[in-house]
């Protein structure tokens, strides 16, 4: 694959904006899960299952992302399922019951993580490309399309628009989008016409960078679902402020992303990830000890900065592994990293049933540990630092 030097920027910008639009898709599903939670009847119990559908399409999906993207390319790997997931988005708008809701939320799972170890594949071809670091800018254009998409579900929410027109106007327009940017997404690789695994067995490199993103992506979704809980229940605060602590995090993680390309030419890989595992710990051990409504705010944000760049770092290495194609070493890591988001938050409800909040937020502090321990897996970079 050959790329000119003045096609670089337009690539940046259109796999950019695919990030941008995945961010947008899955936080306007999530912005409606309460409306359709209420037009449904569903009890709490009831919407665990449907919700658990998008994590089975999601860890089905990611069985096969790879030998997609080793036959297809990442570019027809990234633009059909991005479709696609657009499509499906106004499914959950329609389902009538909890079983077909099940159904769609499966199949944007899966349409979804498709796109998004794909997108990640041809984020790393153009890493190498640029020959610098730019993976961490991409994830923060991400999280940026998560704030937008979440803002507008919430407007939406308040204007009291169903989720079936919201779901269709993003649809229309997320797709226009997604077709434009195709246009200049790097050209797929030639297809393979070796028997490409459907998933590799992880070699001791991957299965570090695995078990890195796993604390990474399990910390995430238990600060996102419980960092407001603990305020307003463990620490009393007003509602309103219990929600200030995701959002805090929310923006810290957004603001060190977009920066994080130049932390990591100027202090590499290995040292950025040990000083935000250490940041995050430091955060949560703020939180948790001193107990004060305002410390943990500050806490809280120190986690999302903290962690913010950890899956960048981890994607970008994973994809230049010795022995593995790019598309099936992201897709095995990202099948052992996103099982991470998938446990978290019940795993941390458990621990908060048997012990407490505090000593089941305290496992994050752990995990942020675990990451200063194996952040020398992302030694291996080929890709100049400085």
């Amino acid at each position: 694959m050959s790329t000119k030097p003045a096609s670089l920027l337009t690539a940046r910008i259109a796999i950019s904006l695919i990030f941008f639009i995945n961010g947008v898709i899955l936080a306007s599903w999530a912005s409606r899960i309460p409306t359709i939670q209420q037009q449904l009847q569903l009890q709490p119990g009831a919407l665990g299952i449907a919700l658990w559908g998008q994590a089975t399409g999601a860890l089905g999906a990611f069985a096969i992302v790879g030998w997609l993207i080793v036959r297809l390319g990442s570019r027809v790997t990234t633009i059909i399922p991005a479709i696609f997931c657009c499509i499906i988005l106004i499914l959950p708008a329609l389902a009538p019951n909890l079983p077909l809701l099940w159904l769609s939320l499966a199949l944007l799972g899966a349409s979804s993580s498709i796109t998004d170890v794909a997108m990640n594949a041809q984020a790393a071809a153009l890493e190498v490309l640029y020959k610098k670091p730019i993976m961490s800018s991409f994830h923060g254009l991400w999280s940026v399309g998560s704030l937008v998409g979440a803002s507008c579900g919430s407007l939406m929410a308040w204007l009291n628009i169903t989720p079936l027109v919201h779901f269709s106007l993003i649809c229309i327009l997320l797709t226009l989008l997604i077709l434009l940017a195709s246009r200049w997404l790097l050209p797929s690789e030639a297809p393979s016409d070796s028997k490409t695994p459907l998933f590799a067995r992880p070699s001791k490199a991957l299965l570090g960078l695995g078990l890195i993103g796993f604390c990474s992506y399990l910390s995430e979704g238990a600060v996102a679902d419980w960092s407001g809980v603990y305020l307003h229940g463990s620490l009393g605060t007003s509602t309103g402020l219990a929600a200030l602590a995701f959002a805090l995090y929310s923006l810290t993680m957004t603001i060190a992303r977009l920066s994080g390309d130049y932390l990591t030419r100027r202090l590499g890989s290995v040292t950025q990830a040990r000083l935000g595992g250490l940041l995050s710990a430091l955060g949560l051990g703020l939180a948790l000890f001193f107990r004060d409504p305002v410390i943990a705010l500050i806490g809280f944000a120190c986690v999302g900065a903290g962690l913010a760049c950890v899956a960048p770092l981890v994607f970008s290495t994973a994809s230049r592994t010795p022995g593995f194609t790019p598309g099936l070493a992201l897709a095995t890591v990202a099948t052992i990293a996103y099982t991470g988001s998938l446990v978290g938050p019940p795993v941390i409800g458990q621990v908060a049933e048997l012990f407490s909040l505090p000593v089941a937020l305290g496992l994050i502090a752990l995990l942020s540990l675990v990451i200063v321990m194996l952040s020398h897996t992302l030694y291996r970079s080929p890709i100049k630092e400085s």
